[in-house]
């Protein structure tokens, strides 16, 4: 079997096809996003605890493991998707009739990977799911668990690269005609005009936002934890405005939820759907994240160069915010234009050799 590419070939490692009972992965209950969500080790152990009750294997190892991301300051959604990862590779390991870490073999790596692919997980978090794993099979392999050979031929999953989807500008404005409560327009528009995450607008506090110099600062990105500044276009500091004059509640968040604790993504997600279906939108399968990629190709398309743009939206490598070049790129596109306009007048003249092919 060739290592390189999993999806080309199937192991030879058949696991059972009962699965066991199963076992609850989170390290605790989901909440809503908020920056104070805080993993500590006595969660830690509490997930330990149930992969006792469920017999898996390496429990100690894996508390070791948890623990250290958790020393050196790994995001708190880093160390849930760890766990969850390894808890579900230990809970099919065990189906092979294993009881030891250090019979962890590439067979069951790829089989592994196989089985998540069967389940229907999209590639992106196939491979999300495989790289949290051999993060930890590099961690037993520091600590002489297991035999080094496991990750010395790591398998590879080709990840689509999907250009990214932004609205339509007769989409947004048929979209922004219809959202009159001010709440609601404010939070869009400040979705719309500064590319932010939606977990980092719901983080924003009062106090990270200047309406009269129209900037709001991001002390700890999302994803990348670097911090950044961004700016307010003027409708949505007009919006942003009206919204803090009819606020209700003195809440420390700009948008706030029950309790005036921060407003939960699911509320969020669930306003937009209905905006969009009122707006007869619902076919073009338009999402929160969608207003990112909006923001990002309006700008492109305005002129702003490339490197701008990468710090406007926190991103950690350019190749990143090259995507929205090949989406948005009108030199390309007026370059294409010109050519077959001359293609077409039928101004080609000569002859083409033929002793090459393109690759």
């Amino acid at each position: 079997m060739n290592l390189e590419q999993v999806s080309a070939a199937k192991s030879s490692y058949n696991p059972p096809a009962i699965r066991p009972k199963a076992i609850q992965l989170s390290i605790f209950p989901k909440i809503s996003l908020r920056p104070a969500y805080h993993v500590s080790n006595e969660q830690i152990d509490r997930t330990v605890r149930r992969m006792s009750a469920a017999g898996l294997c390496g429990r100690d190892k894996v508390r070791d493991y948890l623990r250290r991301q958790l020393r050196h300051n790994c995001r708190p959604s880093t160390i849930r998707s760890s766990a969850t990862t390894i808890v579900l590779f230990l809970e099919f390991f065990k189906q092979s009739g294993a009881q030891r870490l250090s019979a962890i073999g590439n067979e069951h790596i790829s089989a592994f990977v196989e089985h998540e692919q069967d389940r229907g997980l999209a590639p992106v978090s196939v491979d999300s799911r495989l790289k949290g794993l051999y993060a930890f099979l590099n961690f037993l392999v520091e600590r002489d668990v297991i035999s080094a050979n496991v990750i010395k031929r790591k398998l590879r999953i080709r990840v689509p690269e999907a250009l990214p989807r932004a609205i339509d500008p007769e989409d947004i404005r048929q979209l922004l005609d219809i959202i009159k409560k001010v709440r609601d327009r404010a939070l869009i528009l400040t979705l719309l005009r500064t590319g932010m995450r939606i977990g980092e607008l719901l983080s924003t506090r009062v106090q990270d936002l200047n309406l009269s110099q129209q900037w709001v600062q991001i002390f700890e990105a999302e994803k990348n934890r670097v911090g950044r500044v961004i700016y307010l276009s003027t409708d949505a500091s007009g919006a942003l405005k009206k919204w803090m004059k009819t606020r209700k509640y003195q809440s420390k968040f700009i948008f706030y939820g029950y309790g005036a604790g921060p407003l939960s993504y699911e509320a969020v997600r669930a306003m937009f759907k209905r905006y969009i279906d009122k707006a007869h939108l619902a076919h073009k399968g338009y999402t929160l994240h969608c207003l990112r990629h909006t923001y990002a190709s309006e700008l492109l398309n305005a002129g702003m160069p490339l490197q701008c743009l990468q710090e406007l939206l926190g991103h950690k490598s350019i190749e990143m915010t090259r995507r929205y070049a090949r989406l948005t790129d009108n030199t390309r596109r007026e370059a294409y234009y010109k050519a077959m306009a001359i293609i077409e007048a039928g101004e080609i003249h000569g002859h083409y050799r033929f002793d090459y092919q393109l690759p």
